[in-house]
């Protein structure tokens, strides 16, 4: 049964910069380079009749290729953090695009998305990471350039269940058109 997820790639060489990002925080495990993406909508693990279902659907989805910023990194889990994330600005387009998915998927039966979106590519997950050592990590580290890309296809990601962080397989894409 796979598990499955709508996605934006990121290009090599901005992941390459990313990745210039990883080490010196404890309690981190940091994601490779080739597994970073933008979730824009996770659906889970679902049966072969569904996921076919759901990679057919998907090309129905008529947008035009659009900018993404990557513009800062940050954290999520407050005092409890879990994750060190890059930031993406939050374009109408980029909205756009989750809220016509998120719509699809509700369409044939999936519950909706608990979670508000919040566009980010996860650099690391952590695992008994301190608030402090974080903090740190950010103040050093937060501030790069924002880098962009043009987004010209979304993709349908598989992954194994694992503790996260990948490896993801793209099992379908899905051009923006002009």
């Amino acid at each position: 049964m796979p598990r499955l997820f709508t996605g934006l790639e990121i290009p090599a060489e901005i992941g390459q910069s990313l990745s210039n990002l990883r080490g010196g925080l404890p309690g981190a495990r940091w994601i490779d380079p080739e597994n970073y993406h933008v979730t824009l909508r996770f659906i889970g693990d679902i049966d072969g009749v569904s996921a076919n279902e759901i990679a057919s659907m998907l090309f129905r989805v008529d947008r035009k290729p659009f900018e993404v910023k990557v513009q800062g990194l940050t954290s999520f889990g407050g005092r409890k953090p879990r994750a060190v994330v890059a930031t993406i600005a939050p374009s109408k387009p980029l909205m756009e695009l989750q809220a016509e998915l998120e719509r699809m998927m509700q369409r044939i039966g999936l519950d909706p998305e608990g979670r508000k979106f919040i566009p980010h590519v996860t650099l690391a997950r952590l695992h008994d990471a301190s608030d402090r050592d974080v903090a740190d990590y950010l103040s050093l580290r937060g501030y790069f350039p924002s880098k962009a890309f043009m987004a010209e296809r979304f993709v349908l990601f598989s992954s194994r269940a694992s503790t996260g962080g990948g490896p993801y397989v793209v099992e379908d894409a899905y051009e923006l058109c002009e």
